[in-house]
């Protein structure tokens, strides 16, 4: 088998890092999975035994790699690991999506993959330029919830709206014309939330490609973090409009 290079974003391969997202990926994705990395002073724990039994199941390979769990999850107690084949997916045009513009933070996007799945915003895209959606912190920060997207990137929010011409777009902005609740409440299905990057939010052009949206705060904190901004939208979407 060939040598397991550092992570880069121009491989066609990646890490998915620790027990939960590993089982995450084989729940949804396990055709991609191409080698079980593991730690010996992780052998014979329940947590690592159950993913060996799991991946001889499916046929994957197994290999002792401790070095290259310590590499990636910069980490000590990282005791395993998958190697998958990169993918992309096509987006339901009948299911509501959620949009992150130009997010440049893995952590962040991350945590709103995690809500999203939890909020049943299971279509996700990505714009560029943005951080790599394979990067391993990226997939550890969802605690693998990314892997039970439907997941896209895009080169632009124009690529995008070419794709899906008629749908219903709510962008969230600071100066919103209509609050959070309002919004949900008249929303059709299915809908387009989105939200911009963690510094400067969406340009201004995104007002005309439908009703900007405003989460209602204190003006003793300047914006939310974008992950529990978007949380906050998809909840209130879900649980109002259903």
């Amino acid at each position: 088998m060939p040598k397991l290079e550092p992570y880069d974003k121009r491989a066609d391969y990646s890490y998915c890092l620790g027990l939960y997202p590993c089982h995450a990926l084989l729940d949804s994705r396990p055709g991609a999975v191409q080698r079980l990395l593991l730690h010996p002073d992780g052998l014979g724990s329940e947590g690592v035994e159950k993913l060996r039994g799991r991946c001889a199941e499916l046929g994957v390979r197994e290999e002792m790699a401790e070095r290259v769990l310590k590499r990636e999850s910069k980490k000590d107690n990282c005791f395993a690991a998958l190697v998958f084949e990169k993918y992309q997916l096509a987006l339901d045009p009948e299911a509501d999506h959620a949009v992150f513009c130009q997010i440049s933070d893995g952590g962040n996007l991350g945590t709103a993959c995690r809500a999203a799945v939890g909020f049943g915003y299971r279509n996700l895209a990505v714009v560029r330029p943005c951080v790599d959606v394979f990067d391993p912190h990226v997939l550890r920060a969802s605690m693998g919830a990314f892997f039970r997207l439907n997941a896209r990137v895009y080169d632009s929010f124009d690529e995008y709206r070419a794709e899906f011409p008629e749908r219903e777009t709510c962008p969230f902005m600071l100066d919103g014309s209509v609050p959070l609740n309002d919004a949900a409440r008249n929303a059709g299905h299915p809908h387009t939330l989105v939200f911009g990057n963690e510094a400067a939010g969406l340009p201004a052009v995104f007002r005309t490609y439908g009703q900007s949206v405003r989460i209602p705060q204190s003006d003793e904190i300047d914006s939310l973090n974008l992950a529990v901004a978007a949380s906050i939208a998809m909840y209130t979407f879900k649980n109002i409009n259903g």
